[in-house]
């Protein structure tokens, strides 16, 4: 996620935990020894994604509900008081389209720090250009001339990932479930399938235009044109902003998961969590492993020291891992949430994992905020 460069030195670490029975902010100062835990916030609800604007400070959770539908809530208190920020949020009756789900906010680069932009379920795209007060479609992704070849995944028709590029303002790039990679290079007003050379092994042409099971995609921290995503079908480097993509699964167990994170400051540096397979969704050998490359993707490095290893059948969300920088020394920091409610952090780049917390609902977002 983009950030405001701070003014002042950093005093406070704040993870932002987003799971099926509302959400949690964990406190600690700069050494993340101890953690205070707020919350729940919405406890009757999904908390899909959980975070805190870096310009305006203001907290937003994505809210979804089997009975009550999905809205968003903004607070500017720290949680204390929340109010919905839906205005202009879903479709017109004569659109066909029922907003079925919030999937993920992310804030604009530091140049318009009162813009959002908001992906959901199905396949659509909002920004708001007033810090969430009022929203707008972005209708050339929706009715994009490829539609008719989307399909949905097992969590719907997602508009899951917001990328933006910190170098080129008018360039953002969105993964969506089962369509892939898109690039607006004009700010929203035109989108371009980017899927070459991304497998799509459930479908009769494996490699399609559009089709793929995008699961996750993260930016190089310096090298804007690079791109790495976790599919449905392997993992992949892009050094092109997304027009080829190169296979980087191999030294990995599996080509199947969910999330992958990149560290904050260190470019080739991505880390990722295979699971079986589709129908098998736990990590292999029921041993929790985080893997790590150090040269984008070429070769990878096992990461278990503090990570439970035998009779652990973890599964890992999308939204589920994140990375900060506030070490003095350059190391990451590294968060992964689980779907038994198991949180571990890393305050080494992963070399050493402890359990921050455990016994929450099922994690389905972690975002973590320097404050």
């Amino acid at each position: 996620m983009p950030g405001r460069k701070p003014t002042s030195r950093p005093r406070e670490v704040q993870l932002l935990v987003g799971t099926r029975k509302g959400g949690f902010v964990f406190r600690s100062d700069l050494r993340r020894k101890n953690w205070k835990v707020e919350g729940p916030f919405f406890p009757s609800w999904e908390v899909n994604h959980f975070m805190r604007n870096p310009y305006s400070g203001r907290l937003f959770a994505a809210l979804n509900s089997a009975w009550w539908g999905s809205n968003l809530q903004v607070s500017s208190n720290q949680g204390k008081k929340w109010q919905k920020s839906t205005a202009g949020l879903g479709f017109a009756e004569s659109r066909g389209l029922k907003l079925n789900r919030i999937w993920n906010i992310a804030p604009d680069r530091e140049s318009r720090p009162d813009t959002l932009w908001c992906g959901v379920d199905p396949g659509a795209l909002f920004r708001s250009d007033d810090g969430g007060k009022s929203w707008f479609e972005i209708r050339p992704l929706t009715e994009h001339a490829t539609r008719k070849n989307w399909q949905p995944g097992a969590g719907g028709l997602t508009v899951h990932t917001i990328v933006l590029d910190p170098q080129n303002s008018q360039r953002i790039f969105v993964g969506i479930s089962a369509a892939g990679c898109f690039r607006s290079d004009d700010n929203g007003q035109t989108w371009q399938p980017l899927n070459k050379g991304v497998r799509a092994d459930f479908l009769p042409n494996k490699f399609p235009e559009v089709g793929q099971c995008l699961h996750r995609m993260v930016m190089d921290p310096k090298l804007p044109e690079v791109l790495y995503q976790q599919n449905h079908c392997g993992q992949y480097r892009s050094d092109d902003a997304g027009a080829t993509w190169k296979d980087i699964s191999r030294g990995l167990p599996s080509r199947f998961g969910f999330p992958i994170a990149g560290h904050p400051h260190e470019s080739g540096t991505i880390y990722v969590i295979p699971e079986i397979s589709a129908e098998a969704r736990y990590v292999p050998e029921a041993a929790f492993t985080v893997w790590r490359s150090r040269n984008g993707g070429r070769t990878w490095q096992k990461l278990t020291r503090g990570l439970p290893q035998k009779h652990d059948y973890v599964h890992v969300f999308r939204h589920s891992m994140t990375t900060e920088g506030v070490s003095a020394d350059g190391e990451a920091g590294v968060y992964v949430g689980t779907a038994s409610g198991e949180i571990f952090f890393s305050r080494d780049s992963g070399d050493r994992w402890e359990l921050l917390h455990a016994h929450l609902p099922a994690v389905i977002s972690l975002d973590v905020a320097v404050i």
